[in-house]
């Protein structure tokens, strides 16, 4: 698993051109009848301007905006001197697998291309509705991207609007700062900038698969720890965590495999402190990374991961819980013999800006399923988990005043529907609540039987009013429209 030397390719992203820091995003060509949410947020508070097809922002002060069409689309955050882009694409057109992953793909190229971030893609998710077409859409990816391929894992979850496939990318690319991205392979690129590594790691799957859950996990583990160990990362810097269980709440011999899933993290998880280069001195009792263990088509288990890597002194990473919830690792042993070990949320500050990692949240108040066979009512008491999760109150609450945000401020979405024919009441939810934002829906079991939904997000904030009065009038003005 661990890739060889001669296969890295090293990029470097120069910084921009300030005279470009104004740019012109058009969209007519990529989404079927485009719409720009230009955002501003201040102290936690995210401004939303109605819909507008085409728009010219500046990128010096506007802190984040969005260009999206029925989950289509991008965010773009400026983070640290460097732009970050969050993509979501489904195919618009084509019957076949190639057609509909090549139109996906040059969606997604388009939205780079535009913010600047081309050839600067570092993860990439993957959703694919059947297990069998893996193999043939790996290749239809890598003749894509050749050598800029990015971290990408192939997660056999169907898209629930029907289609063979749909993505979602991670770039990052343009800014003041220099990028410089090292594609050591597909299962792991690392991106630094300003003394800052990202290191992605993707489509981890047992060696020898068994259909033991717990020794299958503890071997992905393994490799997880083999792929940051080739680059000098210590598995201990994990931010973040994606675990695919198929068949997640079937049966495991006496047992169920997500529990066995979650013996074998406690287990490996044992003798690790996670993250002590970078918590606060107030974080104080189990540190664990975010994560999303999920369903998905048929038996096996696969795993994804995001460290960071920095000895930057202004840079601190928060693990969040939730007002609303019992924390997951101290959930009564009736739900796992061994209690799922994560974060709600990772909060990972920068001075005034904040990024948060947002876990899969399902709709459980306190440890109990709230909202049993009730799909829609599901889908609002996750958001309002998640909204609770991320608000002012809770961010300070962990030491982080003024980094709190709102719904608005999410960058992108993945919703995940255990029922296909909740499909129409779940989106319509999100929509409600989210607006026009990226996101991707696909159909996966959730870690309970009684679960219809569970959400997971990326939300910004940044606690500074410098610069950000004096550009809302402006734009409002240009664009022709108020706040809505």
């Amino acid at each position: 698993m661990v890739p060889a030397a001669a296969n890295r390719r090293t990029a470097r992203v120069p910084p921009e051109n300030p005279a470009e820091s104004k740019q012109t995003c058009s969209f007519n060509n990529v989404l079927p009848s485009g719409v720009i949410l230009c955002a501003t947020f201040r102290a936690g508070e995210c401004r939303r301007f109605k819909p507008h097809r085409e728009a010219t922002v500046d990128m010096a002060a506007i802190t984040i905006h969005k260009a999206s069409h029925e989950g289509i689309g991008f965010s773009a955050v400026d983070l640290a001197d460097v732009r970050h882009v969050f993509a979501a694409a489904v195919p618009r057109r084509g019957e076949t697998l190639k057609e509909q992953t090549d139109d996906a793909l040059r969606t997604i190229e388009a939205v780079m291309r535009d913010e600047g971030t081309r050839g600067s893609i570092v993860h990439q998710a993957v959703f694919i509705a059947d297990v069998a077409l893996i193999p043939e859409c790996q290749q239809i990816i890598r003749d894509f991207y050749g050598p800029d391929l990015p971290a990408t894992s192939y997660i056999p979850q169907p898209p629930c609007n029907g289609k063979l496939v749909s993505i979602e990318a991670m770039g990052v690319g343009r800014g003041r700062g220099e990028v410089e991205i090292n594609r050591v392979g597909e299962h792991l690129v690392v991106a630094s900038h300003n003394g800052i590594s990202w290191v992605h790691c993707a489509q981890v799957v047992p060696t020898s698969p068994s259909d033991n859950v717990h020794e299958d996990s503890l071997n992905a583990f393994r490799q997880i720890r083999e792929l940051f160990d080739s680059v000098g990362v210590r598995f201990d810097q994990i931010i973040r965590t994606w675990l695919y269980l198929g068949g997640i709440v079937a049966d495991d011999g006496p047992t169920q495999r997500y529990k066995e899933l979650n013996r074998a993290r406690t287990d490996y998880y044992e003798d690790i402190r996670f993250l002590v280069d970078l918590l606060p001195d107030s974080c104080q009792g189990p540190i664990y990374p975010a994560s999303t263990g999920i369903g998905t088509e048929g038996r096996g288990i696969m795993m994804s991961a995001i460290a960071l890597n920095s000895k930057r002194n202004d840079i601190r990473a928060v693990p969040l819980e939730n007002p609303r919830q019992t924390a997951a690792y101290d959930y009564a042993s009736r739900y796992s013999p061994k209690s799922p070990k994560f974060s709600r949320a990772m909060a990972l500050s920068c001075g005034t800006y904040a990024t948060i990692l947002v876990s899969g949240t399902a709709s459980i108040t306190d440890s109990e399923t709230r909202h049993i066979g009730d799909a829609a009512g599901q889908t609002s008491e996750t958001l309002d988990n998640i909204a609770a999760l991320i608000s002012e109150a809770n961010l300070s609450a962990h030491g982080l005043p003024g980094l709190g945000t709102t719904l608005d401020c999410l960058g992108g979405v993945r919703v995940y529907i255990k029922r296909q024919q909740d499909y129409e009441a779940v989106r319509a939810v999100c929509e409600r609540r989210l607006g026009e934002m990226p996101t991707i829906y696909a159909q996966a079991d959730v870690c309970r039987p009684d679960l219809l939904v569970e959400i997971e997000g990326i939300a910004f904030s940044h606690n500074s009013l410098t610069a950000l009065n004096a550009p809302i009038a402006p734009l409002a003005d240009k664009l022709g429209v108020g706040d809505r």
